[in-house]
């Protein structure tokens, strides 16, 4: 593949997690391909930290995975009894305070929330295994490119546990209550025709053209106005929670900001 990074050193290199910038496009990529990108409490804050860390200038983040899969979920040490070195282990976390956990989880959903800012736009690119949190992170994102040989899955019901990384919400918007939730009762894959058949993923190609097709999407986004993305991505993403005088009335405000900008009267 043609690599999407760039040459020069990265803004953050920790616990599984690079990330380089490169003019207007950041790229996030998940750096444990020995162990199929599976995460832990340490990526996810490298997660957060990355979201935290990107430069004003950036307008696309892409996120991928090295090696052959994109990100197999979680990594089956948080299932022992020991857990992670120098983390509480999930037991240990069970057995604390109901503000102590939830506090917990929420920690590790910041890693994913960020993807979802509305001055940028967030591509998945994915490869292989897409399972459980690797599954979530895709959907984190607001757009997904996929290799022809992607599995996506939910496995986490089968474990016992339920979704949590802020996937459930975008899933059920993609593919329907019914499918989502069948998705993931079963722990089932799926694949490539059936993603993009759903909406879960917006292309499908070969292996090899992931990186260069993730590119050009890239270069396709920044040829609008920042601040047109910006307020039509925040009209989008609203869509769904408002009804359909509420979304006129929207529209309305949204168009009259972008008219009064380009007509330099702005504040």
């Amino acid at each position: 593949m043609t690599s999407l990074e760039p040459h020069h050193g990265p803004v953050l290199d920790k616990d599984g997690v690079r990330l380089t910038v490169e003019d207007a496009v950041a790229t996030v990529t998940l750096t444990v391909p020995d162990k199929r990108n599976a995460q832990s409490p340490a990526l996810w804050r490298a997660l957060t930290q990355a979201g935290r860390s990107l430069p004003g200038s950036v307008r696309v983040v892409v996120v991928r995975g090295e090696g052959k899969s994109f990100s197999a979920g979680l990594d089956r040490q948080a299932f022992t009894p020991e857990g992670f070195d120098g983390e509480p282990s999930f037991l240990e976390l069970a057995r604390g305070s109901d503000a102590d956990l939830d506090a917990a989880i929420a920690s590790y959903q910041e890693g994913f929330v960020w993807l979802r800012r509305n001055d940028i736009v967030s591509i998945a690119a994915v490869q292989g295994h897409a399972i459980g949190a690797g599954f979530q992170l895709a959907l984190a994102c607001d757009l997904r490119v996929v290799a022809s040989d992607v599995q996506f899955a939910m496995r986490e019901t089968s474990l016992g546990l339920v979704p949590d990384l802020t996937g459930t919400h975008p899933l059920v918007r993609l593919v329907g209550y019914a499918r989502a939730l069948e998705i993931c009762a079963t722990g089932r894959f799926v694949h490539a025709e059936e993603a993009e058949r759903t909406g879960l993923a917006n292309l499908v190609v070969p292996v090899d053209e992931l990186d260069a097709t993730v590119q050009d999407l890239a270069g396709a986004l920044l040829a609008a106005p920042r601040d047109a993305v910006i307020e039509t991505k925040a009209l989008l993403r609203g869509a769904m929670g408002r009804s359909f005088e509420e979304q006129r009335t929207a529209e309305r405000a949204s168009q009259a900001r972008r008219l009064r900008d380009l007509a330099g009267l702005a504040d």
